[in-house]
């Protein structure tokens, strides 16, 4: 069975978000996690959430599929919620039950910095969805290619961030079918249970998933190393050379103009 995680798989499609150049795209991506903790009112987090699921539905992906892909995450950003609501003890007092008690601080910071988590995730998710690995391999290889001057292996490190992205989703079914093969020889169930429990019964699935992990990791190098892979040798040509279109020049213009729209709305 698959697994619903969706950071680091790819959705083939003729979208506009699939056809912008990845160069783009990636650029983008850095803007947009550095203006989302720029955001310090309702209006600035409203417009970056309309931005947020405007773009899924520019993509042609269902928001429900990319809702529910993110669902590993969901304890993380409730988490942080609970964390801030109960422990943050700043401006006026909300409620109050014996030791608890809950500030208007606390449940505003909770929920900006969640929001914050759960708009990242699903704007960094579209960027595999929609993007091939090979694609995000030459973009991050086009943007870090001035670092050449210095020795540094651009070709190597892009390589490995599309290996990495693209190995998530892998490790996840493969965690799938750790849990189940245990859960079937009547071993510990990973779905009941109290939390201290869950978390012990975690545990046992770290040892296979490292050695399944490590054996992919060697199966994929004598793979690239019987196809002739010499990474980014001089005179090394591509199938594909990026180019720029009106749609990536349009989308340029369109993320600036929200971006301005943003800085004027934000206190």
């Amino acid at each position: 069975m698959k697994s619903f995680m969706v950071i680091g798989q790819y959705v083939p499609s003729r979208s506009p978000l699939h056809l912008l150049d990845p160069r783009f795209k990636l650029l983008f991506i850095f803007g947009f996690v550095f203006i989302v903790f720029l955001a310090n009112n309702a209006a600035s987090y409203a417009l970056l959430t309309i931005y947020s699921f405007s773009f899924i539905i520019l993509s042609r992906l269902h928001i429900r599929y990319v809702l529910k892909g993110i669902a590993p995450i969901w304890f993380f950003i409730l988490f942080s919620l609970l964390f801030h609501l109960f422990f943050t003890k700043e401006g006026e007092l909300l409620y109050q039950l014996g030791f608890i008690s809950i500030y208007d601080g606390g449940l505003i910071k909770g929920v900006t910095i969640s929001l914050r988590f759960l708009l990242l995730i699903m704007v960094t998710s579209l960027l595999t969805l929609t993007t091939t690995p090979m694609e995000i391999t030459d973009g991050i290889e086009a943007l870090l290619k001035p670092l050449k001057k210095w020795k540094v292996p651009v070709h190597e490190l892009a390589l490995m961030t599309s290996i990495s992205l693209r190995f998530i989703p892998t490790l996840m079914d493969e965690l799938e079918k750790i849990s189940k093969a245990q859960a079937s020889r009547g071993g510990v169930d990973f779905k009941t249970g109290s939390w201290k429990s869950r978390i012990y019964a975690v545990i046992p699935l770290l040892v296979p998933l490292f050695i399944s992990a490590f054996k992919r990791a060697e199966n994929l190098a004598i793979a690239m190393e019987a196809r002739g892979y010499r990474g980014g040798d001089v005179g090394r040509t591509k199938l594909r050379k990026l180019q720029m279109t009106k749609l990536d020049y349009m989308a340029i213009f369109v993320v600036l103009a929200l971006a301005g729209l943003f800085f004027w709305i934000r206190e």
